[in-house]
């Protein structure tokens, strides 16, 4: 078996193959392929449409059947009846899928593919009870229209009755006009056959406009009343339950009403015709109670058909669903292939990485055995000059790095993955401007819950919220673990200093009040700043000046090894044009300049000026008079530094026209098109895998999908204005980005700041109250000041300084060696998204 490599610090080594598969296993073939995710397939049916691809046929009835799912599952949400999930047993292997939708139901790797006559009862069984639940709801969607309309008939006959029966002063209100009538006391409010007048039911909503429409349109020649109906009824036409109200308008002449009724439907009102004398009206009601009580019992008997049937497949259908997801993506790939119909072979070309090889020919030659196929699946490598896709090899505590990476850009094949590095320097960075003990330690027990009940939380349903820690519950580990050890650095709990060395600073034995004291030096704290730096008046000013110093240490270090890292690059595309037409004068012109100022801040803390009587110079003033002044040393740091300096700005000088001109000149000279770094060599070696190589006479591999690096030149002029735009960029990113590092001094001294004055605003003023009102407060602040500090400082807080360091490994790391024009490894694997 082929050793796996490591594909950390740079991708995969990737082939190309070419894979004959005989028709008769090539559902099978795939099927394993996606079971074992090793190859990303590429379309060799470019110009073919899609609705003309072999397996088009085959699609589209998936796709019905994944339709008659989305439309069963829809009357399950409807309905209220959970989809059953079946519970994974934890120690079966599964894997989590990732695809572009996110969320993921695990499924299990190398399972049996079902065979095809399983697949063909699930579209059966999907037309069958497609056809069933439309039927019944159909039905129950009619009678629920019925049931309305007849309670809408009701109410209204009792409003109008209640009408008749008075002086309408009271028709306002319905109250209890429903248990107040009965039909036996039905025996006034008759009225004349000559009286016009029309009654129905509306939207709340509409009554108003229907009533100033009215009026306008008949001049006020009218008598209008409306009552609200006591209970919301089911409207058709929205699909939900709407507030209505009766009216009923008396007007002169049948050409009039037919006027009032063509606006009443107009604004979707319902017309329900009453009778004129009270008896008939007792029998309309009569009618309806009766029509209604039969709706109910008709009604209740089809919901239970209804969700019975319902609750039947709601154990099955998250089970038939994935194999149908499955079986749809098995003939999206085959889509994909090219198919021999004389030869009764698919052949289908993808990337694969090379130390997989042996793997996917043990799988198919496996899968030929057990099917007992004649024909042989062949899998032969392809030598090409495309580029390979970028594969890193991760698991569940490098991902969320290398996602963080990848979010910015692809790396190039075989470039330097600065995945690698992130994996320490981002959570240290965000450390520096976070760096409190307490607040670490409360980041690292949220982390430590989701590492240890990952397998639990993995299962969940998780927000976007709740999925973006679970996925990144190792960053949050290593962030809340490294600003423990900056806060020991900064000697900050909860913005309180702890005593755990012996202090070297010592105050003196008595003062008088008011008297401005100075502590006296008697030795060195063993580690981070001295306690006895805490409530000193000049706190402020050391912390300030000691990590803003740090800050442009760290930060041309962080710059330093990343542009170490375009060397290496280099070196190992052999391209020493790029070597020392850029990379040399870059790093002379960056260590010059800023590379001396952070040699000279360190020799500035290793002398003791206290004890030379001498003022301690001021380094921003020296690098601008660098610059403004040279030769001109105002407060002089060591000796022969006028000179120095001379020579440090002459060679920052000398860099700017080296990287202006060394690569035109050096393609002027050589007459010939300068190529982007070249790519490895794909003619690998492949003695220790036992393969087949074959090229067919009629394959072209002038096609692709991916421009090969390197396989578009550039002219002379194209290299000038590259090297311009370069050496301008580089120039100003030099100081620019140095500069940017300051935000972790700044981040550091707002979030200290920050959690000072939390800490004297709540907890300290309970420690100064006395009495038994004091202890109240005290437990009461410390309940405010614990929430404060986690959605503050640690929440909000611990967000922002996440961002700054990610746009300082963005910008100011990866730019320096970074290209990241690659493009993902994708292999087909199945995933799952459930219902969408």
């Amino acid at each position: 078996m082929t050793e796996k490599q490591e594909g950390v610090f740079r991708s995969v080594d990737m082939v190309l193959t070419e894979m004959f598969i005989p028709q008769e296993i090539a559902r099978d073939a795939v099927y394993t392929l996606g079971d074992t995710g090793l190859v990303q397939f590429r379309d060799l049916n470019r110009s073919v449409q899609k609705f003309q691809r072999t397996f088009v046929t085959e699609l589209q009835r998936l796709d019905n059947v994944e339709r008659q799912y989305r439309y069963f599952n829809s009357l399950l949400e409807k309905y209220k009846i959970p989809i059953y999930v079946e519970n994974l047993d934890e120690e079966e292997e599964y894997e989590t899928l990732v695809c572009e939708n996110g969320g993921l139901t695990p499924l299990s790797r190398f399972s049996m593919p079902p065979s095809t006559s399983v697949i063909d009862d699930h579209v059966e069984n999907a037309n069958l009870l497609e056809e069933r639940f439309v039927q019944l709801v159909e039905a129950s969607e009619q009678l629920e229209s019925q049931k309305t309309n007849m309670e809408e008939f009701r109410y209204l006959l009792i409003a109008v009755e209640r009408f008749f029966m008075s002086d309408g002063s009271d028709f306002h209100n319905f109250g209890d006009i429903e248990n107040e009538i009965n039909e036996d006391e039905l025996e006034s409010g008759t009225l004349a056959p000559s009286v016009s007048y029309l009654t129905g039911v509306i939207s709340h909503e509409k009554i108003i406009t229907l009533e100033k429409i009215l009026w306008r349109v008949l001049r006020g020649n009218l008598f209008f009343k409306h009552i609200e109906l006591p209970d919301p009824l089911y409207d058709p036409k929205l699909k939900e339950k709407v507030q209505k109200d009766a009216f009923i308008v008396f007007t002169h002449g049948d050409l009039i009403l037919e006027r009032v009724k063509k606006i009443a439907e107009s604004l979707d009102a319902n017309l329900y015709q009453v009778e004129h004398s009270s008896e008939p009206r007792s029998k309309q009601l009569s009618e309806v109670n009766g029509r209604l009580n039969d709706l109910y019992k008709v009604l209740e008997t089809t919901a239970v058909t209804l969700e019975a049937g319902l609750y039947s497949i709601s154990k099955e259908l998250e089970g038939w669903n994935k194999q149908i997801c499955k079986e749809k993506m098995v003939y999206q790939t085959l889509n994909l292939f090219a198919y021999d119909s004389n030869r009764k072979t698919l052949t289908a070309e993808g990337w694969i990485p090379k130390d997989e090889l042996e793997t996917l020919q043990i799988e198919l030659k496996t899968l030929t055995s057990t099917l007992g196929s004649d024909a042989p699946a062949i899998v032969n490598v392809l030598h090409t000059n495309k580029t390979p896709p970028t594969f890193h090899r991760t698991n569940k505590f490098t991902k969320a790095f290398q996602d963080l990476c990848d979010c910015y850009a692809i790396p190039s094949f075989q470039e330097v993955n600065p995945g690698l590095a992130t994996i320490v320097t981002f959570p240290f960075m965000f450390a520096i401007m976070f760096g409190d003990l307490g607040h670490g330690m409360l980041m690292v027990m949220v982390a430590l819950v989701f590492v240890y009940k990952e397998a639990a939380i993995g299962k969940m349903k998780r927000d976007e919220i709740l999925d973006m820690a679970y996925s990144g519950r190792y960053v949050l580990l290593l962030m809340g673990s490294f600003s423990i050890y900056t806060g020991l650095l900064y000697n900050d709990m909860f913005s309180i200093s702890l005593t755990v060395f012996k202090s070297g600073w010592k105050w003196p034995a008595s003062w008088e009040v008011g008297e401005t004291i100075e502590a006296t030096q008697v030795g060195v704290y063993s580690m981070g700043i001295d306690s006895a730096w805490h409530g000193a008046e000049n706190a402020l000013l050391f912390s300030n000046s000691l990590k803003m110093k740090l800050s442009i240490i760290i930060g041309f270090s962080h710059m330093l090894y990343s542009y170490g890292f375009a060397l290496i690059n280099a070196l190992y595309f052999n391209d020493m044009v790029e070597i020392f037409c850029n990379f040399i004068p870059g790093l002379l012109f960056m260590c010059s300049i800023f590379g001396y100022l952070v040699v000279c801040i360190i020799y500035k803390w290793s002398i003791d000026w206290v004890k030379n009587s001498k003022p301690a110079p001021g380094l921003l003033n020296m690098l601008i008079n660098m610059f403004l002044a040279p030769g001109n040393i105002q407060e002089q740091l060591y000796v022969g530094q006028a000179q120095f300096q001379v020579f440090l700005l002459l060679v920052a000088l000398v860099c700017i026209p080296w990287l202006l001109l060394a690569k035109p000149l050096y393609f002027y000279y050589n007459q010939k098109k300068h190529l982007h770094q070249p790519l490895p060599s794909s003619d690998y070696d492949l003695a220790d895998v036992t393969v087949e190589e074959h090229l067919p006479e009629d394959y072209d591999l002038s096609t692709d999908d991916q421009n090969p690096e390197g396989s578009h030149g550039e002219n002379l002029g194209d290299v000038i204005i590259h090297q311009v735009i370069h050496t301008i960029e580089w120039c100003l990113n030099c100081v620019s980005h140095t500069a940017s590092y300051l935000r972790l001094w700044a981040l550091s001294l707002a979030h200290a700041q920050l959690s000072t004055v939390l800490w004297s605003m709540t907890l300290q003023r309970g420690f100064e109250m006395d009495g038994p009102f004091g202890i109240f407060m005290i437990v009461f602040l410390f309940a405010m000041w614990f929430v404060l500090t986690c959605a503050i400082l640690v929440i909000m807080e611990g967000t922002s300084a996440m961002l700054h360091s990610l746009r300082l490994h963005w910008v100011e790391s990866m730019s320096k060696f970074f290209k990241g024009e690659g493009t993902l490894y994708e292999p087909f694997v199945f995933s799952y998204n459930g219902f969408e």
